[in-house]
Protein backbone atom coordinates (compact mmCIF):
# COMPACT_ATOMS: atom_id res chain seq x y z
CA UNK A 1 0.00 0.00 0.00
CA UNK A 2 1.37 3.34 -1.02
CA UNK A 3 2.43 5.71 1.79
CA UNK A 4 0.18 8.77 2.01
CA UNK A 5 1.90 12.06 2.71
CA UNK A 6 0.53 14.17 5.55
CA UNK A 7 -1.97 16.91 4.81
CA UNK A 8 -0.06 20.20 4.26
CA UNK A 9 -2.81 21.99 6.19
CA UNK A 10 -1.99 19.95 9.28
CA UNK A 11 1.58 21.22 9.19
CA UNK A 12 0.37 24.78 8.74
CA UNK A 13 -2.01 24.44 11.68
CA UNK A 14 0.82 23.15 13.86
CA UNK A 15 3.03 26.08 12.93
CA UNK A 16 0.23 28.56 13.62
CA UNK A 17 -0.54 26.96 16.99
CA UNK A 18 3.10 27.17 18.02
CA UNK A 19 3.33 30.76 16.81
CA UNK A 20 0.20 31.73 18.73
CA UNK A 21 1.50 30.02 21.87
CA UNK A 22 4.77 31.92 21.55
CA UNK A 23 3.08 35.28 20.96
CA UNK A 24 0.76 34.79 23.94
CA UNK A 25 3.01 32.85 26.27
CA UNK A 26 6.32 34.71 26.02
CA UNK A 27 4.94 38.07 27.26
CA UNK A 28 3.38 36.34 30.29
CA UNK A 29 6.63 34.53 31.10
CA UNK A 30 8.63 37.75 30.77
CA UNK A 31 6.10 39.65 32.92
CA UNK A 32 6.22 37.03 35.68
CA UNK A 33 10.03 36.96 35.64
CA UNK A 34 10.22 40.76 35.79
CA UNK A 35 7.80 40.87 38.73
CA UNK A 36 9.75 38.26 40.70
CA UNK A 37 13.08 39.97 40.09
CA UNK A 38 11.66 43.37 41.01
CA UNK A 39 10.13 41.97 44.20
CA UNK A 40 13.51 40.52 45.19
CA UNK A 41 15.31 43.79 44.53
CA UNK A 42 12.82 45.76 46.65
CA UNK A 43 13.36 43.68 49.77
CA UNK A 44 14.70 45.81 52.60
CA UNK A 45 14.49 49.04 50.63
CA UNK A 46 12.48 51.92 52.04
CA UNK A 47 11.27 55.01 50.15
CA UNK A 48 12.99 58.29 50.81
CA UNK A 49 11.24 61.42 52.12
CA UNK A 50 9.26 63.46 49.61
CA UNK A 51 7.82 67.00 49.70
CA UNK A 52 4.20 67.40 50.78
CA UNK A 53 1.75 70.23 51.13
CA UNK A 54 -0.30 70.79 54.27
CA UNK A 55 -4.02 70.06 53.95
CA UNK A 56 -5.73 72.96 52.20
CA UNK A 57 -9.42 73.81 52.43
CA UNK A 58 -11.50 75.75 49.91
CA UNK A 59 -15.18 76.62 49.88
CA UNK A 60 -17.15 75.07 47.04
CA UNK A 61 -20.81 76.07 46.89
CA UNK A 62 -22.45 75.36 50.23
CA UNK A 63 -19.67 73.06 51.43
CA UNK A 64 -15.93 72.76 51.76
CA UNK A 65 -13.28 70.54 50.20
CA UNK A 66 -10.02 69.74 52.01
CA UNK A 67 -7.19 68.11 50.06
CA UNK A 68 -4.66 65.72 51.62
CA UNK A 69 -1.32 64.66 50.16
CA UNK A 70 0.14 62.90 53.20
CA UNK A 71 -1.40 59.79 54.69
CA UNK A 72 -0.87 60.63 58.35
CA UNK A 73 -2.78 63.92 58.03
CA UNK A 74 -5.63 62.12 56.29
CA UNK A 75 -5.84 59.19 58.69
CA UNK A 76 -5.88 61.47 61.72
CA UNK A 77 -8.87 63.36 60.32
CA UNK A 78 -10.65 60.17 59.25
CA UNK A 79 -10.26 58.69 62.73
CA UNK A 80 -11.44 61.95 64.30
CA UNK A 81 -14.55 61.83 62.11
CA UNK A 82 -15.22 58.20 63.10
CA UNK A 83 -14.76 59.02 66.78
CA UNK A 84 -17.20 61.90 66.46
CA UNK A 85 -19.89 59.88 64.66
CA UNK A 86 -23.37 59.99 66.22
CA UNK A 87 -25.61 57.98 63.90
CA UNK A 88 -23.96 56.23 60.96
CA UNK A 89 -20.57 55.35 59.43
CA UNK A 90 -20.13 54.06 55.89
CA UNK A 91 -16.59 52.78 55.31
CA UNK A 92 -15.32 51.21 52.09
CA UNK A 93 -11.77 50.41 51.01
CA UNK A 94 -9.93 48.29 48.48
CA UNK A 95 -6.95 47.30 50.68
CA UNK A 96 -7.26 47.12 54.46
CA UNK A 97 -3.99 45.86 55.90
CA UNK A 98 -3.85 44.09 59.24
CA UNK A 99 -0.98 46.27 60.52
CA UNK A 100 -0.97 48.97 63.19
CA UNK A 101 -2.85 51.45 61.00
CA UNK A 102 -5.41 48.85 59.95
CA UNK A 103 -5.93 47.90 63.58
CA UNK A 104 -6.37 51.56 64.49
CA UNK A 105 -9.23 51.91 62.01
CA UNK A 106 -10.77 48.59 63.04
CA UNK A 107 -10.71 49.57 66.71
CA UNK A 108 -12.24 52.99 65.99
CA UNK A 109 -15.07 51.41 63.99
CA UNK A 110 -15.77 48.80 66.67
CA UNK A 111 -15.80 51.48 69.38
CA UNK A 112 -18.29 53.51 67.32
CA UNK A 113 -20.57 50.49 66.94
CA UNK A 114 -20.32 49.79 70.68
CA UNK A 115 -21.68 53.25 71.48
CA UNK A 116 -24.68 52.72 69.22
CA UNK A 117 -23.55 54.03 65.81
CA UNK A 118 -24.66 52.02 62.76
CA UNK A 119 -21.39 50.95 61.13
CA UNK A 120 -21.21 49.50 57.62
CA UNK A 121 -17.90 48.27 56.18
CA UNK A 122 -16.95 47.01 52.71
CA UNK A 123 -13.57 45.72 51.59
CA UNK A 124 -12.35 43.74 48.58
CA UNK A 125 -11.57 40.07 49.23
CA UNK A 126 -9.06 39.67 46.40
CA UNK A 127 -7.04 42.74 47.41
CA UNK A 128 -6.73 41.36 50.96
CA UNK A 129 -5.84 37.74 50.26
CA UNK A 130 -2.52 38.16 52.05
CA UNK A 131 -4.11 39.81 55.10
CA UNK A 132 -4.42 37.56 58.15
CA UNK A 133 -7.83 35.85 58.42
CA UNK A 134 -7.80 36.74 62.12
CA UNK A 135 -7.80 40.43 61.24
CA UNK A 136 -10.75 39.89 58.92
CA UNK A 137 -12.95 38.63 61.76
CA UNK A 138 -15.29 41.33 63.03
CA UNK A 139 -17.80 41.46 65.90
CA UNK A 140 -21.49 41.19 65.08
CA UNK A 141 -21.95 44.85 66.01
CA UNK A 142 -20.40 45.77 62.63
CA UNK A 143 -22.16 45.12 59.35
CA UNK A 144 -19.30 43.93 57.14
CA UNK A 145 -19.36 42.99 53.46
CA UNK A 146 -16.27 41.22 52.13
CA UNK A 147 -16.56 41.57 48.37
CA UNK A 148 -15.77 38.02 47.16
CA UNK A 149 -12.65 36.98 45.30
CA UNK A 150 -14.81 35.28 42.68
CA UNK A 151 -18.02 37.15 41.93
CA UNK A 152 -19.48 35.61 38.78
CA UNK A 153 -21.01 32.49 40.32
CA UNK A 154 -22.45 30.27 37.60
CA UNK A 155 -22.42 33.21 35.17
CA UNK A 156 -18.72 32.83 34.41
CA UNK A 157 -19.40 34.08 30.87
CA UNK A 158 -20.79 37.43 32.08
CA UNK A 159 -17.97 40.01 31.98
CA UNK A 160 -20.05 42.45 34.02
CA UNK A 161 -19.49 40.31 37.12
CA UNK A 162 -15.70 40.36 37.26
CA UNK A 163 -14.95 43.93 38.37
CA UNK A 164 -13.07 44.44 41.65
CA UNK A 165 -14.26 46.93 44.27
CA UNK A 166 -11.45 49.48 43.95
CA UNK A 167 -13.29 52.32 45.72
CA UNK A 168 -12.21 54.18 48.89
CA UNK A 169 -15.02 56.00 50.71
CA UNK A 170 -15.76 57.11 54.26
CA UNK A 171 -19.00 58.91 55.10
CA UNK A 172 -19.86 59.92 58.67
CA UNK A 173 -23.45 60.90 59.48
CA UNK A 174 -24.69 63.46 56.95
CA UNK A 175 -21.83 65.85 57.56
CA UNK A 176 -18.55 64.68 56.10
CA UNK A 177 -17.26 62.37 53.38
CA UNK A 178 -13.78 61.25 52.30
CA UNK A 179 -12.80 59.98 48.85
CA UNK A 180 -9.52 59.46 47.00
CA UNK A 181 -6.66 57.11 46.31
CA UNK A 182 -5.54 56.13 49.81
CA UNK A 183 -5.97 52.54 50.95
CA UNK A 184 -5.64 51.71 54.66
CA UNK A 185 -2.19 50.62 55.85
CA UNK A 186 0.94 51.83 57.63
CA UNK A 187 3.06 52.03 54.47
CA UNK A 188 0.51 54.33 52.83
CA UNK A 189 0.54 56.57 55.91
CA UNK A 190 4.12 57.79 55.44
CA UNK A 191 5.75 56.18 52.39
CA UNK A 192 3.33 56.77 49.50
CA UNK A 193 2.40 60.05 47.84
CA UNK A 194 -1.36 59.93 47.29
CA UNK A 195 -4.30 62.35 47.18
CA UNK A 196 -7.60 62.28 49.05
CA UNK A 197 -10.29 64.88 49.71
CA UNK A 198 -12.65 65.58 52.60
CA UNK A 199 -16.03 66.95 51.53
CA UNK A 200 -18.74 68.70 53.53
CA UNK A 201 -22.07 70.07 52.40
CA UNK A 202 -24.74 68.66 50.07
CA UNK A 203 -22.23 66.63 48.02
CA UNK A 204 -21.83 64.23 50.95
CA UNK A 205 -25.20 62.77 49.98
CA UNK A 206 -23.83 61.66 46.64
CA UNK A 207 -21.15 59.66 48.44
CA UNK A 208 -23.78 58.15 50.74
CA UNK A 209 -25.87 57.07 47.76
CA UNK A 210 -22.80 55.61 46.06
CA UNK A 211 -22.07 53.48 49.11
CA UNK A 212 -25.70 52.44 49.60
CA UNK A 213 -26.11 51.45 45.95
CA UNK A 214 -23.06 49.17 46.11
CA UNK A 215 -24.13 47.69 49.44
CA UNK A 216 -27.64 46.95 48.20
CA UNK A 217 -26.34 45.47 44.95
CA UNK A 218 -24.16 43.04 46.88
CA UNK A 219 -25.76 42.69 50.33
CA UNK A 220 -26.81 39.07 49.70
CA UNK A 221 -23.13 38.15 49.51
CA UNK A 222 -23.08 38.47 53.31
CA UNK A 223 -23.63 35.35 55.42
CA UNK A 224 -27.27 36.24 55.99
CA UNK A 225 -29.03 35.95 52.63
CA UNK A 226 -31.96 38.02 53.87
CA UNK A 227 -29.80 41.06 54.62
CA UNK A 228 -32.01 44.16 54.63
CA UNK A 229 -31.17 46.96 52.18
CA UNK A 230 -29.46 50.12 53.33
CA UNK A 231 -32.12 52.82 52.92
CA UNK A 232 -31.31 56.53 52.81
CA UNK A 233 -33.52 59.56 52.94
CA UNK A 234 -33.65 61.66 49.78
CA UNK A 235 -31.40 64.71 49.96
CA UNK A 236 -33.28 67.99 49.89
CA UNK A 237 -30.52 69.86 48.05
CA UNK A 238 -27.69 69.05 45.68
CA UNK A 239 -24.41 70.73 44.80
CA UNK A 240 -24.03 71.31 41.03
CA UNK A 241 -20.31 72.15 41.34
CA UNK A 242 -19.49 68.75 42.82
CA UNK A 243 -20.41 65.60 40.91
CA UNK A 244 -19.69 62.03 41.87
CA UNK A 245 -18.92 59.78 38.90
CA UNK A 246 -19.19 56.01 39.39
CA UNK A 247 -18.04 53.11 37.25
CA UNK A 248 -20.49 50.23 37.78
CA UNK A 249 -19.51 47.16 35.71
CA UNK A 250 -22.62 45.24 36.76
CA UNK A 251 -24.68 47.91 34.97
CA UNK A 252 -22.10 48.37 32.19
CA UNK A 253 -21.70 52.03 33.23
CA UNK A 254 -18.25 53.63 32.84
CA UNK A 255 -18.65 57.44 32.92
CA UNK A 256 -15.19 58.26 34.34
CA UNK A 257 -13.40 57.64 31.04
CA UNK A 258 -15.87 59.89 29.21
CA UNK A 259 -15.49 62.53 31.93
CA UNK A 260 -11.73 62.65 31.38
CA UNK A 261 -11.88 62.71 27.59
CA UNK A 262 -14.51 65.45 27.54
CA UNK A 263 -12.46 67.65 29.86
CA UNK A 264 -9.28 67.09 27.82
CA UNK A 265 -11.09 67.80 24.54
CA UNK A 266 -12.39 71.11 25.93
CA UNK A 267 -9.02 72.22 27.33
CA UNK A 268 -7.58 75.46 26.00
CA UNK A 269 -4.88 76.34 28.57
CA UNK A 270 -3.57 73.38 30.56
CA UNK A 271 -4.12 69.71 31.40
CA UNK A 272 -2.13 68.53 34.42
CA UNK A 273 -2.61 64.88 35.34
CA UNK A 274 -1.06 62.78 38.10
CA UNK A 275 -1.52 59.05 37.64
CA UNK A 276 -0.14 55.97 39.37
CA UNK A 277 -0.53 53.83 36.24
CA UNK A 278 -1.03 55.19 32.74
CA UNK A 279 -2.19 52.53 30.27
CA UNK A 280 -4.96 54.22 28.28
CA UNK A 281 -6.71 53.12 25.12
CA UNK A 282 -5.94 54.81 21.80
CA UNK A 283 -8.91 57.19 21.99
CA UNK A 284 -7.63 58.53 25.29
CA UNK A 285 -4.09 58.86 23.90
CA UNK A 286 -5.44 60.68 20.84
CA UNK A 287 -7.30 63.18 23.04
CA UNK A 288 -4.16 63.93 25.05
CA UNK A 289 -2.02 64.28 21.93
CA UNK A 290 -4.57 66.52 20.21
CA UNK A 291 -4.65 68.84 23.22
CA UNK A 292 -0.87 69.17 23.25
CA UNK A 293 -0.73 69.74 19.49
CA UNK A 294 -3.21 72.62 19.68
CA UNK A 295 -0.98 74.40 22.21
CA UNK A 296 -2.40 73.20 25.54
CA UNK A 297 0.17 72.77 28.33
CA UNK A 298 -0.19 69.03 28.88
CA UNK A 299 1.80 67.54 31.75
CA UNK A 300 1.67 63.91 32.82
CA UNK A 301 3.15 63.07 36.23
CA UNK A 302 3.91 59.38 36.79
CA UNK A 303 6.03 57.35 39.21
CA UNK A 304 9.59 56.81 38.05
CA UNK A 305 9.18 53.29 39.44
CA UNK A 306 5.76 52.14 40.59
CA UNK A 307 4.90 49.08 42.67
CA UNK A 308 3.91 47.24 39.45
CA UNK A 309 6.96 47.00 37.20
CA UNK A 310 5.08 45.38 34.31
CA UNK A 311 2.59 48.27 34.23
CA UNK A 312 5.54 50.68 34.09
CA UNK A 313 7.06 48.95 31.09
CA UNK A 314 3.79 48.69 29.20
CA UNK A 315 3.05 52.35 29.91
CA UNK A 316 6.36 53.33 28.34
CA UNK A 317 5.10 52.07 25.01
CA UNK A 318 3.09 55.30 24.76
CA UNK A 319 5.94 57.68 25.56
CA UNK A 320 7.30 58.24 22.06
CA UNK A 321 4.03 59.48 20.57
CA UNK A 322 3.23 61.56 23.65
CA UNK A 323 6.62 63.28 23.65
CA UNK A 324 6.47 63.85 19.88
CA UNK A 325 3.12 65.62 20.27
CA UNK A 326 4.46 67.95 22.97
CA UNK A 327 3.27 66.26 26.16
CA UNK A 328 5.62 66.77 29.11
CA UNK A 329 6.29 63.55 31.04
CA UNK A 330 7.38 64.06 34.64
CA UNK A 331 8.57 61.03 36.62
CA UNK A 332 8.25 61.15 40.41
CA UNK A 333 11.37 59.85 42.14
CA UNK A 334 12.19 58.10 45.43
CA UNK A 335 8.59 57.21 46.38
CA UNK A 336 5.45 55.70 44.92
CA UNK A 337 2.98 58.28 43.67
CA UNK A 338 -0.45 56.65 43.80
CA UNK A 339 -2.67 59.71 43.20
CA UNK A 340 -5.37 59.77 40.52
CA UNK A 341 -5.99 63.46 39.88
CA UNK A 342 -6.29 65.98 37.06
CA UNK A 343 -7.01 69.66 36.67
CA UNK A 344 -7.89 71.51 33.46
CA UNK A 345 -7.92 75.22 32.59
CA UNK A 346 -8.01 76.39 36.21
CA UNK A 347 -11.68 75.38 36.50
CA UNK A 348 -12.26 71.64 36.21
CA UNK A 349 -10.66 69.04 38.50
CA UNK A 350 -11.08 65.45 39.58
CA UNK A 351 -9.82 63.29 42.46
CA UNK A 352 -10.72 59.67 42.87
CA UNK A 353 -9.88 55.99 42.72
CA UNK A 354 -9.77 55.32 38.98
CA UNK A 355 -6.41 54.84 37.31
CA UNK A 356 -6.01 55.60 33.62
CA UNK A 357 -5.99 51.96 32.56
CA UNK A 358 -8.51 49.48 31.23
CA UNK A 359 -9.04 47.76 34.58
CA UNK A 360 -10.20 51.01 36.16
CA UNK A 361 -11.91 52.72 33.23
CA UNK A 362 -13.70 49.68 31.78
CA UNK A 363 -13.63 46.98 34.46
CA UNK A 364 -13.64 47.85 38.17
CA UNK A 365 -16.06 49.54 40.51
CA UNK A 366 -14.52 53.00 40.78
CA UNK A 367 -15.52 56.43 42.05
CA UNK A 368 -14.22 59.93 41.25
CA UNK A 369 -15.39 63.31 42.40
CA UNK A 370 -15.58 65.96 39.67
CA UNK A 371 -15.34 69.55 40.93
CA UNK A 372 -16.00 72.68 38.89
CA UNK A 373 -14.38 75.42 40.95
CA UNK A 374 -11.47 77.78 40.40
CA UNK A 375 -10.36 77.75 44.04
CA UNK A 376 -10.09 73.97 44.12
CA UNK A 377 -8.31 73.95 40.74
CA UNK A 378 -5.74 76.38 42.15
CA UNK A 379 -5.22 74.03 45.10
CA UNK A 380 -4.57 71.04 42.80
CA UNK A 381 -2.25 73.15 40.63
CA UNK A 382 -0.25 74.14 43.72
CA UNK A 383 0.00 70.47 44.73
CA UNK A 384 1.09 69.55 41.22
CA UNK A 385 3.87 72.15 41.31
CA UNK A 386 5.17 70.76 44.62
CA UNK A 387 5.18 67.26 43.14
CA UNK A 388 6.83 68.47 39.94
CA UNK A 389 9.72 69.81 42.02
CA UNK A 390 10.45 66.21 43.00
CA UNK A 391 10.35 64.85 39.44
CA UNK A 392 12.76 64.06 36.64
CA UNK A 393 11.44 65.28 33.29
CA UNK A 394 11.81 62.86 30.42
CA UNK A 395 13.02 64.42 27.15
CA UNK A 396 12.56 63.07 23.64
CA UNK A 397 16.31 62.80 23.16
CA UNK A 398 16.77 60.84 26.37
CA UNK A 399 13.90 58.54 25.51
CA UNK A 400 15.01 57.76 21.98
CA UNK A 401 18.55 57.05 23.21
CA UNK A 402 17.45 54.27 25.58
CA UNK A 403 19.13 50.88 25.29
CA UNK A 404 18.14 48.37 22.62
CA UNK A 405 17.21 45.76 25.24
CA UNK A 406 14.72 48.21 26.76
CA UNK A 407 13.05 48.76 23.40
CA UNK A 408 12.95 45.00 22.86
CA UNK A 409 11.34 44.38 26.26
CA UNK A 410 8.68 47.01 25.56
CA UNK A 411 7.91 45.31 22.26
CA UNK A 412 7.66 41.85 23.88
CA UNK A 413 5.19 43.13 26.49
CA UNK A 414 2.98 44.95 23.97
CA UNK A 415 0.44 42.06 23.66
CA UNK A 416 -0.38 42.50 27.36
CA UNK A 417 -1.49 46.11 26.88
CA UNK A 418 -5.20 45.31 26.26
CA UNK A 419 -5.32 43.30 29.50
CA UNK A 420 -4.23 46.08 31.89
Amino acid sequence: MAHRDGDPLDGLRTVLRRLLLTVVGVPFVVAIAMSLIDSYRRRGKRPKPFPTRAPGTVTVGDGQVTTYTYGRDLYDDMIAAIEGAEHQILFETYIWKGDATGERFKRALIDAADRGVDVYCIYDGFANLVVSPAFQRFPASLKVLRYPVYTAGWRFFDLRRYGRDHRKILVVDDHVGFIGGYNIGSSYETEWRDTHVRITGPAVWDLKRAFADFWNLNRRRRIRGTERPLLLETASTWEPRVRVQRNVPRLWMFPIRAMYIEAINRASRNVWMTQAYFLPDEDFIDAVKAAAMRGVDVRLLLPLKSNHIVADWISRGHFSQLLDSGVRILRYRDAMVHAKTATVDGTWSTVGTANIDRLSLQGNFEINVEIIDQGFARELEAIFEVDQSHCLELTSGEWEARDVHRKFTEMVLTPLRPLL
